[in-house]
Parts: structure tokens; sequence; C-alpha cells
């Protein structure tokens, strides 16, 4: 750990640059091998969402503090400015499927699977959805090797279907899928994203989004699994637990970085949410992460 922000890359290893109406980007992680030789650092993508279909090997994935050990077959979809990684062994290959967030918005409407949250698996692993998936995958890797007339059209209707597939071997994922409270939530985690270092007031958000407060906390208990002023404190220990583990920055200075005028309240937070003080913390999940490589 050596740097002050979480870095933000394209593709890993590339700066970050405009992205085309539209794009998409297919390869795999061997094709980078000689970049990161097995050990791809905690980093995110400003602009875009990624499929990780793991095709052989094994290795661990972390997507923010959490972290799975996997063997092949496994998947993830990681949406923009989400903190992921992986430590992989010799041999191990994945597909990885870059998608633009405006060409993510607009497959909103035909995928199972919901384009805001990540989410891994390596369950079931005798489910008929892993070889379709693997299919589709495969299909979707030809079609942009080829790009042959037409794969406009084609590649994100495939992208959709593959996104269903991993629906259907991550279910959990789509549990919310189809309450009434499922759009209000999703608007009320964009502006706590937005808005959490703010120190907004719950009127705020109901403001914001047009609503009252009854209905705002029945959305937020009954799709996110706790009240807005929670959610808000989880989004809040979310950046700061990122922010020990990925950076070298001092816990006073993640304090006022997360909104915080006090970083003697911020510690108490921290203590009363994990149990633990800012620093205990992250050197307990530090010396965790070197003995996962």
């Amino acid at each position: 750990m050596s740097q002050n922000s979480i870095p933000d890359f394209f593709v890993y290893g590339e700066p970050v640059r405009p992205l085309d109406v539209g794009f998409l980007h297919v390869e795999t992680v061997l094709a980078r091998g000689n970049i990161h030789l097995g050990q791809v650092a905690a980093h995110k993508h400003p602009q875009m969402g990624q499929i990780t279909y793991w095709t052989s090997g094994s290795g661990t994935y972390r997507i923010e503090d959490r972290s799975w050990d996997f063997s092949a077959p496994a998947v993830s979809f990681v949406p923009s400015t989400i903190v992921h990684g992986f430590s992989i062994g010799p041999g191990t290959d994945a597909i990885v499927v870059s998608v633009a967030d405006d060409a993510l918005a607009t497959l909103a409407g035909h995928s199972l699977l919901p384009l805001d949250q990540p989410v891994f698996t390596d369950a079931l692993p005798q489910h008929a959805a892993w070889q379709r998936l693997a299919t589709v995958l495969d299909m979707i890797a030809a079609e942009y090797a080829e790009a042959q007339a037409g794969n406009d059209k084609v590649l994100p209707a495939l992208i959709a279907v593959a996104l269903c597939h991993i629906a259907r071997l991550a279910p959990e994922a789509t549990d919310a899928l189809g309450s009434s409270d499922t759009s209000l939530a999703r608007g009320l985690r964009r502006l706590v994203d937005a808005h959490f270092r703010d120190n907004w007031p719950v009127d705020r958000y109901v403001q914001a989004l047009a609503t009252t407060p009854h209905l705002l906390d029945k959305a937020a208990r009954a799709v996110l699994g706790s009240g807005v002023k929670r959610v808000v404190g989880e989004r809040r220990l979310l950046e700061a637990k990122r922010l020990l583990l990925f950076t070298v920055r001092t816990v006073e200075d993640i304090a006022y970085e997360i909104g915080f005028d006090d970083p003697a309240y911020f510690s108490r937070f921290f203590r009363e949410r994990t149990g633990e003080a800012p620093a205990a913390w992250r050197r307990r999940q530090l010396q965790g992460h070197r003995s996962l490589r």
C-alpha cells in the first residue's frame, strides 16, 4: 500500500480517458498478464462496469472490503466506481467484458441483474446457467474480435443475456427486483453516493426524491435493509474502509474526507459499527490481505 488515493483506470494499467458512446471492450485476464503478473491491485473504473468470468484456475477476488477464494467457474459484475482487484495462480484466466455506463443504462430494462451493485459468485457449480453463460461470453468475445456488420446490435443483446445468466447464478442479487420500492431505494442510493460527505439531513433526501419520509424509510428498509440514516452511515463507513485499506492517508485525514468535523467522533462512529478503532481495523485487514498473497 503506497498511494494516497485509490487508482482509477480505463482498463487495468491504462489511464482514464473519455469513452465513446456505447463503448464496449473485451479481453482476457492473461492478455495483461505481463502487466499485473497475477496481482491486480485494488482499483476502480469511473465510467464503466465489468463482467469478469473465470474460465480456468483459482485465486482470490476482492470487492471493496470483502474477498472470496475461488476456483473456476466464477463470475463477477462490478459497476463503475466500485473498488476491486484479485490475486491469481499460474494458468488462471477470465474473459473480461467492460461496458460504458451509458450502454449499461440502455440494458437495464433487459437485465435481471441490478446494475448498480456488485456481485460475485462461484456457487451452484452444476447449474445449467454456467454452461450457458460460458457459451454467451464466448460468443461475445468472438463477435468483438471479428467486428462483423451489425455487431453494435448483437453485442448489447448478448451482454444483456449474460447479465441475466449471472442473475440466475446469484439469486440473492435479484431479491429486491420487482418491489414497488426498488426505484425509490435506488434513487436514494445514488443520492447517498453523491452526498454522503455533505451531511445532508434525511429531509434533504426526501425533497430531492419528491417523496415522503415514511415512503423513503419504507423503501430503504425493504430494499436496502435499513433506514435512511443507517444507509448514509454505512456509505460513510464503506468509504472510510476503502481509504484505510487502499491508501496511506491518516485516520484524521480520512475523517475529514468523509465529512466528519471531529476525528475523535469519527473514531467513535467507526468503533460502534466495527468493534475496532480505525487504526486497529486497518492493521488487521492489511495482515489478512498479505496472508492471501
